[in-house]
């Protein structure tokens, strides 16, 4: 499989355990609670596969852009989260961002 869908996933898997952890109101319920460790130990497994092949600076950033880009747009719209110009802007400059380090890669 290509470093880049390994990276993509891993990225989505960052979203899931984010937004796990968040359910888990603090670690107080065991059943999210341990479902965000078990999403975050896939996350980290995948984002090492996929450094395999990526460089290390590329990988870490886009990784973490897909999942702070996906946590803020998954807040907005389970958790009320507001959706300002600027926010949305940053969504759009984290997409940007990522856009360009896959280019140069």
């Amino acid at each position: 499989m290509s470093s880049w869908i390994i990276l993509v996933i891993a990225g989505l898997f960052e979203v899931v355990w984010a937004l796990g952890m968040k359910a888990s109101n603090g670690f107080t319920h065991v059943g999210w609670s341990v479902f965000t460790v078990l999403t975050a130990v896939v996350s980290f497994w995948l984002l090492g596969l996929a450094m395999r092949g990526l460089p290390v600076g590329t990988a870490y950033a886009i990784w973490v852009g897909i999942g702070a880009a996906g946590v803020a747009i998954f807040g907005i719209i389970w958790f009320g989260d507001a959706a300002t110009p600027m926010r949305i802007a940053g969504l759009l400059l984290i997409l940007l961002g990522a856009g360009l380090l896959k280019a140069a890669a």
